[in-house]
């Protein structure tokens, strides 16, 4: 008996492609149907497009695993129908990605009005939770302690176990196994918090496993309903000016809040959909550059006015000399940009239009000087690796030089540097526009003692999220939770996502420069020649309609 002739494996992922195809346009088809898209049938279809998802990245993860050796007998133009292959399945995958935005904002427009049965399901779900509380509570936990002595002794004592309600602040899809996914607004009982901020918790369909602590927050059911009656009984006292007033008030907030939800609802989607990493978050320094100019370096290089609006109060002149005086600061120094290793590639379904590193001085809550931006170079072999130029000649523009010069007269303590990593795209099937954030890291300029930092290179690990989240990976896949021999560490480090910057202290030439700028400031060292001319000319200006050379009229 002569035996099986072995299918070939490339024909084999045609004909899987094929078969999800057809799932994608019947489910295409479905979503078009007359009241398809009602509250449960739009939660029906999401769900069963990121299953259709995953089987198009099994499928193609088998097909990026083949190669020509594979097959029984010789196929002419393989890498092309490979390709071509590939390119199939990308589509599919477009596909998909508009179809879940369009049910995701749909879900989101018609999930605040639950319907009687929802309440009810919510209602028994509330009561059934109530009561594996307190059968936990009655079991288990006497003693009772704060999270911030909990973190204090959580290097001597074992995990915590506790009963209590949580409602989740953001989107969180499971990384590992043993995770849990969840959505935001969904309350979560957390049974045990484990020092490594991983807690075990469960949801409402009984499910477990482990969620970071810095996507939860404690829930109060008895505050939200206590405030809600206050503010029906407050709308009830109002006369119909104030109402009016009110309800113009609510619209534009709601108007607001919706342009908000809509833009984190595309990046919920490009992440669910597996176009951008889990760690990506819309850039924060772009949205505050675009609130207004407060942020700009025009901003803090303009001089500011005295009382009198006669003189400059932080431009000093020496009548001597003809020229401005110089002023000292707590920091004064050069930063250089060296490159960006393991950076994540987004997927297919959006075009990288540039990427660049933002920078500004950060005291952990706030931005406290303008916004300086350099735009990374890279290699098509190596688009994992973001380079700078730290010296820019002839006709190359300022934007890509690497250099530095960093002011700062603030007398913060937990005064630093804060880089944010991003990338400005464009979406194929939308033409829509944006700016996401790759990553970002804080470098401290002073230790606990107040001395400042050594001048050398720094190695920074990246973080992902935005700069007020804590406990978030740019690259889950790559978790920093990871454990193993020492080899294996050693690996998982390399794989991290990182910065690589050098501090470097002043000559005396610069030094002298920089003194003649303002005490705030962040820009590229290739033009400070540029703004201490433009500084000089704002003091002769002031001083040219003095009526003697010795009148201390309009003197700073």
């Amino acid at each position: 008996m002569l035996p099986r002739r072995p299918r070939d494996p490339l024909q084999a992922v045609r004909r899987r492609s094929q078969e999800l195809k057809l799932q994608v346009d019947s489910l295409l088809s479905e979503s078009q149907l007359k009241g398809a898209l009602e509250q449960n049938k739009s939660r029906d279809i999401y769900q069963r497009c990121i299953q259709l998802k995953q089987a198009i990245d099994e499928n193609k993860n088998v097909l990026q695993k083949l190669s020509k050796a594979d097959e029984s007998a010789p196929v002419g133009n393989y890498n092309q129908r490979k390709e071509e292959e590939r390119n199939f399945l990308d589509n599919l995958t477009q596909q998909l990605q508009e179809l879940a935005l369009t049910t995701s904002r749909e879900h989101a427009t018609e999930a605040d009005v639950p319907t009687e049965k929802e309440e009810g399901e919510d209602s028994s779900e509330e009561d059934e939770e109530d009561d594996e509380e307190e059968e936990i509570e009655e079991s288990g936990g006497e003693e009772e302690e704060s999270e911030s002595e909990e973190e204090e002794n959580q290097g001597n004592e074992s995990p915590k176990q506790t009963s209590k309600k949580y409602i989740a602040l953001g989107d969180f899809t499971a990384q590992q196994v043993g995770d849990l996914t969840f959505k935001k607004g969904e309350i979560l009982l957390v049974i045990e918090k484990k020092p490594d901020g991983w807690w075990m918790a469960k949801n409402t369909k009984g499910n477990e496993g482990l969620v970071p602590r810095t996507y939860l927050e404690p829930y109060d059911a008895e505050e939200e309903q206590a405030s809600s009656e206050e503010g029906s009984e407050e709308d009830g006292g109002d006369t119909a000016d104030e109402a009016g007033a009110r309800q113009r008030t609510e619209s534009r907030c709601s108007a607001a809040r919706k342009a908000l939800s809509e833009q984190e609802n595309t990046v919920d989607v490009l992440t669910t959909m597996g176009a951008i990493p889990t760690g990506f978050r819309p850039s924060t320094l772009c949205q505050l550059l675009e609130e207004g100019n407060q942020f700009r370096a025009s901003y803090f290089l303009q001089p500011e006015l005295t009382t009198s609006q006669l003189a400059f109060r932080d431009l000093m002149w020496d009548t001597k000399a003809g020229t401005i005086r110089s002023r000292p600061s707590r920091v004064s120094l050069i930063l250089t940009l060296w490159s960006c290793k393991m950076i994540p590639l987004p997927g297919t379904s959006i075009q990288v239009l540039s990427r660049h590193v933002r920078l500004c001085l950060f005291d952990g809550n706030k931005v406290l000087s303008n916004i300086h931006t350099v735009r990374a170079t890279w290699q098509p072999k190596k688009p994992q690796t973001w380079t700078f130029s730290p010296q820019v000649t002839g006709i190359l523009p300022c934007l890509l030089h690497g250099d530095c010069f960093i002011r700062s007269n603030s007398s913060s303590p937990d005064l630093g540097i804060l880089f944010e990593l991003g990338i400005s795209y464009i979406r194929n099937s939308t033409g829509e526009r944006g700016e996401l954030s790759c990553g970002w890291v804080f470098l401290k300029l002073f230790d606990a003692s107040g001395v400042p930092v050594p001048a050398k290179t720094y190695e920074l690990f990246l973080n992902g999220g935005t700069p007020y989240e804590k406990g978030v990976e740019v690259d889950p896949s790559v978790s920093r939770r990871a454990q193993g021999s020492v080899f294996q560490q050693m690996m998982t480090v390399r794989r991290q996502p990182q910065l690589l910057v050098k501090l470097r202290s002043l000559n005396r030439r610069l030094r002298s420069l920089l003194s003649l700028l303002p005490e705030t400031l962040i820009g590229g060292t290739c033009y400070i020649h540029l703004l201490v001319f433009y500084r000089q000319i704002l003091g002769e200006a002031l001083l040219k309609e003095r009526t003697s050379l010795q009148s201390t009229e309009f003197v700073g």
